[in-house]
């Protein structure tokens, strides 16, 4: 008779959310207390400040919502927009598309250019799109730095530099929810004026933190901005976490836990942090490579750091590779969405992982093809990634020495 338990650890593999370190879990594991006592400013204020770190700005503020990275574009938008005004999005994945989708239902007019899905924003159909706004009606551009359904990454900076380009003032909002904490993000360099992100990507927390962070450009537009807002308000919150407090109640163990995350990544270092996600995105592709098969992005210039939608042949469905590594060997991975449902399976590395765990991985997923009768190479895809890792390590254990 066939038992009910399931042994060992289920392998979560989708982009998001990541795993949670023993570590952080534990940091999380407090008993409450008054969020408005004299001692909570030594949590909070520090907190503040080390995000900054993450998003690489010195002149930015940061606020922590207790919501997930929806709630964090809501914020960003309804705080410096008013109902009827124009925004530049391009619209390259599912996750673009949702934040077309809420802008729109906010009242605001969405100027929309249709990206191939593979591919991300285009800077010169962006600077085109500008230099012929003559009189400066569209307010700001809408970019999603890494599309998680397609595994694509847009060049910020090159979008930056097209609206410099073309002399327009609009605001630079930023979906950075699974990129920021995982992939080199500069929010000061890029210029980008509202940058957001979540808990349970990069950050390697349980989901139920929305995080922006606004330029001075963004906030001096704040007072202008007539969209409904009380929840999100930033005021609120600017005029509460100048003290270390908050217009609500926090989610309180959610914030001991990104105090520990941010000490972790500051441990490890922010630069090493990022070199260890290329690594690993490197590793997974040479198994897509080895299996025969494509990514969804269209070009290396878009592949993303922290996940890889990988296609399935025709003839083959992406949802019967995800439900045989769920049900036989306890890996989840990510669906295909929206346009590329049931066209491809997705692989997350991105958070709190190294080789071997993303080994397991790529195993599971080449037995589950093979299971489902896609024609791979046993053990190709695993080696292929094995020997990526092999001489990556041995390459950076090369360059320490030297040092």
């Amino acid at each position: 008779m066939a038992g009910a338990r399931r042994p060992g650890r289920n392998f979560l593999f989708v982009p998001g959310p990541t795993n949670v370190p023993d570590r952080i879990l534990r940091a999380m594991h407090i008993p409450m207390e008054d969020h408005r006592s004299p001692d909570f400013p030594k949590l909070t204020i520090p907190l503040f400040e080390e995000m900054k770190k993450v998003f690489q700005t010195k002149e930015g503020q940061v606020v922590i919502f207790p919501s997930s990275g929806t709630g964090a574009w809501e914020s960003a938008l309804t705080n410096t927009r008013a109902p009827g005004d124009k925004l530049l999005a391009p619209r390259f994945g599912q996750f673009s598309h949702l934040w077309i989708d809420l802008a729109r239902r906010h009242g605001l007019d969405v100027i929309v250019q249709e990206e191939e899905w593979g591919t991300g924003a285009d800077p010169d159909r962006i600077e085109e799109e500008l230099r012929a706004d003559k009189n400066h009606e569209i307010k700001g551009i809408l970019v999603v730095h890494n599309e998680t359904a397609t595994g694509v990454t847009s060049d910020i900076a090159a979008v930056r530099r097209a609206m410099d380009a073309a002399g327009h003032p609009a605001l630079l909002y930023v979906d950075g929810v699974s990129s920021i904490g995982s992939i080199d993000f500069r929010f000061d360099e890029w210029g980008v004026d509202l940058a957001i992100t979540g808990s349970q990507k990069g950050m390697m927390l349980p989901a139920g933190l929305g995080i922006v962070c606004a330029s001075p450009k963004a906030v001096a537009q704040m007072d202008d901005a007539t969209c409904t807002r009380a929840y999100f308000n930033l005021a609120d919150q600017f005029n509460a976490n100048a003290g270390g407090y908050f217009p609500y109640t926090p989610a309180l163990p959610l914030l001991y836990g990104l105090r520990e995350s941010l000490a972790m990544m500051s441990e490890e270092g922010l630069e090493n942090v990022f070199a260890r996600h290329r690594t690993l995105a490197s590793g997974t592709r040479a198994a897509v490579d080895a299996w025969g098969l494509l990514l969804c992005a269209k070009a290396p210039k878009w592949h993303s750091d922290t996940v890889s939608a990988i296609m399935v042949p025709d003839g083959f469905s992406g949802a019967d590779v995800i439900e045989r590594a769920y049900r036989r060997y306890n890996l989840a991975l990510g669906a295909g969405l929206s346009e590329v449902a049931g066209k491809l399976f997705r692989i997350g590395h991105l958070g709190d992982l190294n080789e071997l765990m993303l080994l397991g991985a790529i195993s599971g997923a080449e037995m589950s093809m093979r299971d489902v009768g896609i024609p791979v190479e046993p053990g190709s895809g695993v080696a292929a990634a094995q020997e990526y890792f092999r001489n990556a390590n041995g390459a950076a254990e090369q360059r320490l020495a030297a040092e």
